[in-house]
């Protein structure tokens, strides 16, 4: 699977910023959770906002492979991004229709992964990409004082 990076070099040497490309395959929901994954670990998020960040964007990366309309050959990008105390996952892909959260009954078998994004982030929201073709979601997860990630180790 051909994963492309681009990181953003932040002052201390680390990324704080990357981003990746993937294919709009239901393999990739596991590959972005692995990549997450590492990358919080690197950056020391405290694995309570790690593991809610890593199953959000399941939801979301799951949402873009079935609900994307993605033609053959485009990607799914995935973005993360460490500010301070502020945890903040996008998911960009190219179908343009928004998102929206909708109730689902207990017989449903999907439909609720923005319910649980909503439920789970400090904030989220949705909105269509600036070159006009598709959308990105994201959400924010606020590392709680005491619990910021922790500057890199010397």
């Amino acid at each position: 699977m051909n994963v492309g990076t681009s990181p953003v070099t932040r002052p201390g040497g680390l990324p704080q910023d990357i981003e990746w490309r993937l294919p709009s395959h239901p393999r990739s929901v596991g590959r972005a959770r692995t990549l997450l994954r590492h990358k919080v670990s690197s950056w020391r998020v405290p694995e309570d906002a790690a593991e809610t960040a890593v199953l959000l964007l399941s939801e979301l990366m799951t949402n873009a492979c079935r609900h994307g309309h993605a033609s053959p050959g485009r990607e799914i990008s995935a973005r993360c991004l460490l500010s301070g105390t502020t945890l903040r996952v996008e998911v960009s892909d190219a179908g343009n229709e928004l998102p929206r959260l909708r109730r689902s009954s207990p017989d449903d078998e999907s439909g609720r992964g923005l319910a649980l994004v909503a439920a789970l982030a400090d904030t989220w929201n949705t909105h269509p990409r600036p070159c006009g073709i598709g959308k990105t979601v994201w959400f924010e997860l606020t590392l709680h004082a005491g619990l910021a990630a922790q500057p890199p180790r010397p």
